[in-house]
């Protein structure tokens, strides 16, 4: 019987980067597994999932457009978010890697353990790619930041690979400068201060670093994850005997609203604040952040390139 060459844990880790790129990624990384598995709690491990796990891959895609911080909070809640493109490159990335390598993957699910509810993810997807480097925590809610990406979607792919792990970021970029010096004067961070639902505290130390970071999750669900109004809608239908407060409950112009977002499919029922997003500098003005700049980026790169070739030939 002849024997599988063995492969190359550099190269197919390269090959998969490259895939995850070329697939609309902007970032990809590979966590410590080792790291994931004693930090996660039991039963949220990526062993719990898949027992011969070898790898965690994460990969991170952009957030809005620069055009959609500047549009008013009650447009921007139907299309800020971008997970779902995240969701579909990890998704491919695990057929990728069993018919590229012959080795078992599979997309991680990144939806809530349905024994334990609406608070309690199965898989922790920001700390996959916190460890893999790809993001640092920040003090609005501890939504993971880059240095020059700002604000992404994040998705993870597992895998019996055995890859070479990335280094958590040696620097968080929050706070950033202009936020710090903010907290001096008022003790409050934008993203702190302009909080609808007045969620976010912490406090900055005398290096400018993060010391402490407080966020009140009920206080967002209650303001943000209109899904949980939806069986609360319903019981209060239920449970009343006036068919016009039935009406009013079910049909009334405000909670039209939520049957639309769920029939159009966006996810417009989860969290879809974007507040503290939209004042954070690292979010909306890291030097790649801005769709725009990316954009100008790459055609230089591609110009100079034709250049050369043409140089050459």
């Amino acid at each position: 019987m002849t024997r599988k060459p063995a492969l190359d844990p550099v190269a197919v880790k390269q090959a998969i980067v490259e895939y995850c790129l070329k697939k609309g990624a902007l970032v990809a990384g590979v966590a410590d597994l080792a790291a994931v598995e004693r930090i996660a709690p039991a039963g949220h491990r990526p062993s719990d999932l898949m027992p011969r796990v070898k790898s965690v891959i994460s990969i991170g895609v952009g957030g809005s457009t620069q055009a959609a911080w500047r549009v008013p909070a009650k447009a921007l809640g139907y299309f800020g978010s971008t997970e779902s493109r995240a969701y579909k490159i990890v998704y491919g990335l695990a057929f990728f890697i069993e018919q590229k390598f012959g080795v078992q993957a599979v997309y991680c699910p990144p939806d809530m353990d349905p024994e334990l509810g609406a608070r309690y993810p199965l898989q922790s997807l920001k700390l996959h790619a916190e460890l893999a480097g790809i993001g640092a925590r920040s003090l609005a809610g501890d939504i993971l930041l880059h240095p020059d990406y700002g604000y992404m979607y994040f998705a993870s792919c597992f895998t019996e690979l055995e890859l070479p792990a990335d280094k958590p970021l040696a620097e968080n970029p929050c706070p950033a400068p202009s936020c710090v010096s903010m907290f001096r004067q008022e003790g409050r961070t934008p993203c702190m201060k302009f909080c609808p639902a007045q969620c976010l505290s912490g406090d900055i130390d005398a290096n400018g670093k993060q010391a402490a970071m407080h966020y009140d999750m009920a206080a967002c669900a209650e303001l943000t994850q209109q899904f949980e109004t939806v069986p609360q809608l319903l019981r209060d239908a239920i449970a009343t005997d006036d068919p016009e407060e039935r009406e009013e409950l079910l049909l009334g112009q405000r909670n039209k609203v939520l049957w639309y977002k769920m029939t159009v499919g966006n996810g417009g029922l989860f969290a879809q604040c974007f507040e503290c997003m939209r004042v954070c500098p690292i979010a909306t003005a890291a030097p790649l952040a801005d769709p725009l700049k990316r954009g100008a980026v790459r055609r230089a790169a591609a110009a100079q390139k034709t250049k050369d070739d043409g140089d050459a030939s």
